[in-house]
C-alpha cells in the first residue's frame, strides 16, 4: 500500500482544532445517563482477545459504560474466552433473563466477530504481533477499532494500518492510559507553552531486563482448548511450550520487542506529546544495548538509544524505571516511576497556570475507553489516533534495528526510509507466514 492515504500534518490538525481545546468529558452519571440505555441505542462492541489485560483493562471498562453493549468475545484459548463470555452475561443477568438481549457469544476465530453486521467497533487486547491484522481488517470492514499498544511489530505494519484508518475514515484508539493521567498531559502542556524555556531535551527510561512469569520451557503439545496454530498466526513456526506464549511472548522478538515497545509505546508516546513531532520523528538514531546469548528470550535486556530530531532537540530512551524527563533552556519537568508526581526545577514550574489563550493539550482524564466511544459518536478523533499511534512505535522500531546493527542510522521521517541504508531498510517489514498477509 503507498503513501497516498496518509494524513498530512495540516489536515490532521484542522480536523482536530474543535477537539484539541474541547473541555474535559462530563461523566456519564452527571448527565442523567448512568442507567443503561436498550441495547439498540449501544456501541456495540466484540473483544479481539480476552486475556489479563483484554479482561482487566479493556472489557472491564468498557462493561460500565452505560452507552457500550459488550456482544461478543474471541480468543484462541478456550478457558480465556469462556471467562470473558461468562463475565459478560453475568453483567447484563437481568436484560439476559428478560429477554432484551439475547447472550454474548463467544468465538476462536476473530473474523467472525469481524463478519458480523451488527458489530460497531472492535476492542483487540492480542499480542503484538496479532494487533494489525485484525485491526485492517475491521476497519476495512467499516468499524471502528481500539488497539492495544504497541500498534504494531513493524514500521510497515503501522503504515499500512494507519493509512487503511484514513482510507475507511474510521475512529481509531491506540490504548494509551498515559495521555489520560494528568502528570503527562500536564508535564506536556508545561513544555509545550515554554515554561522550561526552549526544548533542548528528553529522557526516557523504561524498565531494564525481562519481567518473565514462571512457565515450562519444555515443548510438548498445546493444552485442549488453546489454537496454537492461529496463535503464531503470521510468527514463524515454532514448537509449544509453555513459556513461549500468553504474558512471556513480549520477550520474544518474533512476537514483540520486549521493554523497549511494550514500556516505549507509553513514554515515547509523551515524549513525542511534549515535543510537538505527533505526526513525524527524528531524523538520526544511533545506540546500544545487550541482547540475550541463548535461551527462548531475545529482547534487549539493556539498552541506551539516541536520537536526534530535525528541530534539534535530542532523545534518549534508556533502560532502568520508568520515568520521563523534558530539559530546556530555562528548567526541566518531568518524574521519575509510572504515574509519579510531577517534580520541576524550579519548583516553581510546578505552580504554572496555563492561561485560556495558550496551548491546551486534548486529554480526558476518564481513560481512552471513554474517549474511544465519545469520538465513535461524535466522529471526531480520539486522543491517541492510528497515525499517531504508529508515529510513537515507529521510533522505538528504528532504535531496535540501530542496536541491532550497531550503527547510526539516519532517518528520512516522510519518507519513513533509512537514508542510503538498504540491510536497514529491510529491516522494516518481516514476511509473513502463510496464510496472513495485509
Amino acid at each position: 500500500m503507498g503513501r497516498k492515504n496518509t494524513v498530512s500534518r495540516r489536515a490532521f490538525l484542522q480536523r482536530s482544532a474543535a477537539v484539541l481545546s474541547a473541555p474535559a468529558i462530563i461523566p456519564a452519571s452527571a448527565l442523567g445517563r448512568a442507567a443503561k440505555a436498550a441495547p439498540s441505542d449501544r456501541i456495540t462492541i466484540g473483544f479481539i482477545g480476552t486475556g489479563d489485560h483484554g479482561i482487566n483493562r479493556n472489557l472491564k471498562r468498557f462493561l460500565v459504560e452505560p452507552d457500550a453493549m459488550a456482544v461478543a468475545v474471541c480468543d484462541v484459548d478456550t478457558e480465556r474466552r469462556e471467562k470473558a463470555r461468562e463475565m459478560v452475561e453475568q453483567h447484563y443477568a437481568k436484560e439476559l433473563a428478560k429477554g432484551a438481549w439475547k447472550g454474548c457469544a463467544s468465538y476462536n476465530d476473530f473474523r467472525e466477530i469481524i463478519e458480523r453486521k451488527d458489530i460497531d467497533a472492535v476492542m483487540i487486547s492480542t499480542p503484538d504481533h496479532w494487533h494489525v491484522i485484525p485491526a485492517v481488517m475491521a476497519v476495512r470492514a467499516g468499524k471502528d477499532v481500539e488497539c492495544e499498544k504497541p500498534l504494531s511489530l513493524t514500521v510497515h505494519e503501522g503504515r499500512v494500518l494507519a493509512d487503511a484508518v484514513a482510507k475507511h475514515n474510521r475512529i481509531f484508539q491506540t490504548s494509551s492510559e498515559n495521555r489520560s493521567y494528568e502528570c503527562y498531559y500536564r508535564a506536556a502542556e508545561l513544555v509545550r507553552n515554554g515554561r522550561i524555556g526552549k526544548l533542548r531535551h528528553i529522557q526516557v527510561t523504561l524498565p531494564r531486563g525481562h519481567s518473565v512469569r514462571p512457565a515450562s520451557m519444555d515443548v510438548c503439545d498445546p493444552p485442549k482448548g488453546f489454537d496454537y496454530n492461529l496463535w503464531l498466526g503470521q510468527a514463524p513456526e515454532a514448537p509449544y511450550c509453555p513459556a513461549r506464549c500468553h504474558w512471556n511472548f513480549r520477550w520474544i522478538l518474533d512476537y514483540s520487542g520486549g521493554q523497549l515497545t511494550d514500556w516505549g509505546a507509553h513514554l515515547i508516546d509523551i515524549a513525542q506529546w511534549g515535543n510537538d513531532t505527533e505526526l513525524t520523528g527524528p531524523v538520526e538514531v544511533e545506540g546500544t544495548a545487550v541482547f540475550p546469548k541463548e535461551g527462548l528470550y531475545n529482547t534487549a535486556t539493556d539498552f541506551d538509544i539516541h536520537y536526534k530530531y530535525a528541530n534539534g532537540v535530542t532523545l534518549t530512551v534508556s533502560a532502568s524505571k520508568p520515568g520521563i524527563r523534558f530539559e530546556g533552556t530555562d528548567g526541566w519537568v518531568g518524574n521519575s516511576g509510572w504515574n509519579q508526581p510531577l517534580e520541576a526545577e524550579p519548583k516553581s514550574i510546578l505552580d504554572s497556570k496555563i492561561e485560556p489563550n495558550e496551548i491546551h493539550l486534548y486529554k480526558e482524564p476518564l481513560g481512552e475507553q471513554r474517549n474511544f466511544l465519545d469520538c465513535v459518536k461524535s466522529r471526531k478523533p480520539c486522543y491517541a489516533p492510528a497515525e499517531v499511534g504508529h508515529r510513537t512505535i515507529t521510533i522505538a522500531h528504528i532504535g531496535h534495528i540501530a542496536i541491532t546493527l550497531k550503527r547510526k542510522l539516519r532517518w528520512d521521517p516522510e519518507k519513513e526510509q533509512f537514508i542510503g541504508d538498504n540491510e536497514a531498510n529491510a529491516m522494516l517489514r518481516r514476511p509473513m507466514r502463510e496464510p496472513w498477509t495485509l
